[in-house]
């Protein structure tokens, strides 16, 4: 089962890969990162605007 990266929680397959970069990392997950800002490519490891 797929990890996120941050974290080190699980996730599905499905959701590795819609919010995974390119090559599979998934940088942000349910636990780390609001839905807004995963929606926003936190979890492909893209900065998020309004971020710290």
């Amino acid at each position: 089962m797929p990890k996120c990266s941050n974290c080190g929680a699980h996730v599905t397959e499905q959701y590795k890969r819609v919010f995974a970069d390119n090559t599979g990392t998934l940088y942000a997950c349910p636990n780390c990162r609001s839905q807004r800002e995963r929606y926003h490519g936190a979890g492909a490891g893209l900065r998020v605007e309004g971020e710290l």
